[in-house]
């Protein structure tokens, strides 16, 4: 798909994406198509001259706006059919009878121009495929051989005007390609406002998500203040706590070691007690003796 020339549409420039998505290349700029369709008017103007430049009716051609183009950039079929003749192409209206009579297979075509109320887009055979190039498409859209004519009948129904275009188109790379290879479309490409709606669609949503995460976020904020504040006065009671075991510690050591001192002065009193009873028992059973 990727070789494929696809203009998108800009404007009201659907004749030149039209034409430059035939040809498949930048062939016409909106420049080139206001020459053409002004060559056009002065053609026109021309021969209504020749009924008498005094005439009401050239009085009134002369206030006119031109029919083949206005200031959004629409292009009539005349600008579309003389630009085409360039390459020696030309269109032939395909519903009609004279073309009708002739029974040619859409199939067998190279590619087709089709209309409605000023849209021109262009549906084209490149390789062994058929796409519609349709401007207002995201890309290229595969339309199979059996559903081609089905296609073209609906765009009929619909109030198309459709044109076969007749002649030589010039090579292309896309067509080069696609006569070696078949492409498969997975994902069928949808209109570009329904994509820029979509996009809307999305923006508006990721501010929707901002905002609700900015309003969650200062939320969290104020709990994360009160959970900070929580730990810390967690904290100063475990330290609290930990001073207080540690003066209990300190307390009960110094009672351990005050019983120690305690029971070494009872110890050595005992001992002394002791010795002096000896003694006392000596000296008396000396006394006997003697």
């Amino acid at each position: 798909m990727e070789s494929i020339f696809h203009e998108k549409q800009e404007g009201s420039l659907c004749a030149q994406h039209c034409l430059n998505n035939l040809l498949q290349g930048e062939y016409f700029s909106p420049v080139e198509l206001s020459s053409i369709a002004h060559q056009l008017d002065e053609e026109e103007r021309i021969r209504m001259a020749e009924g008498g430049v005094t005439s009401e009716d050239y009085r009134t051609f002369l206030q006119q706006p031109s029919g083949n183009m206005d200031d959004s950039g629409f292009f009539s079929i005349q600008v579309i059919s003389n630009a085409l003749k360039v390459w020696g192409l030309e269109l032939i209206l395909f519903n009609s009878p004279e073309y009708q009579r002739l029974g040619i297979d859409p199939i067998n075509e190279r590619s087709f121009i089709c209309n409605y109320k000023e849209h021109w887009f262009t549906v084209r055979k490149l390789g062994k495929q058929w796409f519609n190039l349709n401007s207002l498409l995201t890309g290229p859209e595969l339309i199979s051989d059996t559903y081609l004519a089905l296609f073209l009948a609906q765009l009929q129904q619909e109030g198309y005007s459709i044109f076969v275009v007749k002649g030589d188109l010039p090579d292309c790379e896309a067509d080069q390609l696609l006569q070696m290879i078949r492409v498969k479309q997975m994902h069928r490409p949808r209109l570009i406002g329904e994509e820029l709606a979509q996009l809307k669609d999305q923006r508006a949503q990721k501010t929707d998500l901002e905002q609700s995460l900015e309003v969650s976020h200062s939320y969290d904020g104020t709990g994360m203040l009160d959970e900070d504040e929580e730990n810390l006065q967690r904290a100063l009671a475990l330290s609290r706590q930990e001073i207080d075991m540690e003066d209990e510690e300190a307390d009960l050591r110094r009672a351990i070691r005050l019983s120690m001192q305690d029971n070494n002065r009872q110890n050595r009193y005992h001992i002394y007690m002791k010795s002096q009873l000896q003694v006392q028992m000596y000296l008396k059973l000396i006394q006997v003796t003697i």
